[in-house]
């Protein structure tokens, strides 16, 4: 017979070639005590020797570990730096975008509507020309003042010379002229008295006045211009009609119709000077009539322009002084 074991390590004997019918298994009611792992006997039957209790804090062995296995503990939250940074970023920049739109806001609403780029809507008063170039010189002429020219004559078609009118201007038929050059009659009538009118003309004819171009135009604000170029064969022809027989130091020597009383312009811009041009301007002075008028003489080489403007009630500084300018640099 051989023997076998149980697994409780207890020897049984039982007949050659049947089967050992081992007990059966007692059952651990649910609430038994688990033993200790030192009173479970090994194979062979013994206790396994008790190691020394580290429950109550001495060292000893390493104990071994759970039969769940030991407790992983869970991985910390890294916060990215990255992420944490940008967001400050994004953060800062609103508050200083936010602010610096409150600060234009509040500049904007303290600004005049005219200091506002693209929000202007008032202007100084000037007009709207049409671009203006010179006209073409002769083949070989010079310009009025260059140093080959000893007369400083204006060689270009001074119907050419004479400053367009603005856009939007209404022209005056009664200055086209024919072809283009005015009769002097009709420029002497500018001027107030019939005396005023014949000792003009008078000394025109005696300083050989060539010919006469001019233009006129009223503006939708009813200020209505006149310009009158007077051309003679020399400059000192030119000088002495102007200093003699058209201004004065403080004056016009004839008076412009509806424009008895005027004194020197003296708020007229020093800058607007043109090399060259010599310039006298006079405004009308208080009480004026119904108009107040504004003049100007220009002596430019061999020719010499007239600039009347007027308007109802008053005419304005800044498209008379635009006009002059111009006119000024053509001749120029």
């Amino acid at each position: 017979m051989s023997e076998l074991t149980d697994s409780a390590g207890t020897g049984t004997t039982a007949p050659a070639g049947e089967r050992a019918e081992l007990p059966p298994r007692p059952e651990v009611p649910p609430t038994a005590a688990v033993p200790d792992a030192s009173d479970v006997p090994d194979a062979s039957g013994a206790s396994a020797p008790a190691g020394p209790d580290t429950r109550d804090g001495t060292t000893g062995p390493e104990a071994p570990a759970p039969a769940t296995g030991p407790e992983v503990p869970p991985a910390p939250v890294r916060k990215d730096r990255r992420v944490l940074r940008a967001v400050l970023r994004w953060t800062v920049a609103t508050v200083v975008f936010a602010a610096a739109g409150t600060s234009a806001a509040y500049g904007i609403t303290r600004m005049d509507r005219t200091d506002v780029p693209g929000l202007a809507t008032e202007t100084d008063g000037r007009w709207d020309y049409p671009t203006i170039s010179l006209p073409p010189l002769p083949s070989g002429s010079p310009r009025p003042f260059a140093e080959s020219n000893r007369g400083s004559a204006h060689y270009a078609d001074l119907r050419r010379l004479v400053l367009p009118a603005p856009n939007g201007a209404h022209a005056d038929p009664a200055l086209r002229g024919s072809d283009g050059w005015l009769a002097t009659k009709t420029f002497l009538a500018e001027y107030a008295t019939r005396d005023d009118r014949e000792t003009l003309g008078q000394q025109l004819t005696d300083h050989g006045l060539r010919h006469i171009a001019a233009r006129g135009w009223t503006t939708p604000d009813g200020t209505r211009t006149r310009i009158y170029l007077l051309q003679f064969g020399t400059a000192a022809v030119a000088d002495e009609v102007d200093s003699q027989g058209l201004t004065s130091y403080d004056a016009p020597v004839h008076a412009i119709r509806g424009a008895e009383q005027t004194k020197t312009d003296d708020a007229f811009p020093a800058h607007a000077t043109v090399d060259d041009v010599t310039r006298n301007t006079f405004v009308e002075t208080k009480p004026y009539g119904a108009e107040q008028v504004r003049e100007a003489y220009l002596s430019a080489g061999d020719t010499i322009a007239v600039i009347v403007q007027s308007r109802k009630g008053a005419a304005k500084a800044v498209p008379f002084q635009q006009t002059v300018a111009l006119q000024s640099q053509l001749l120029g």
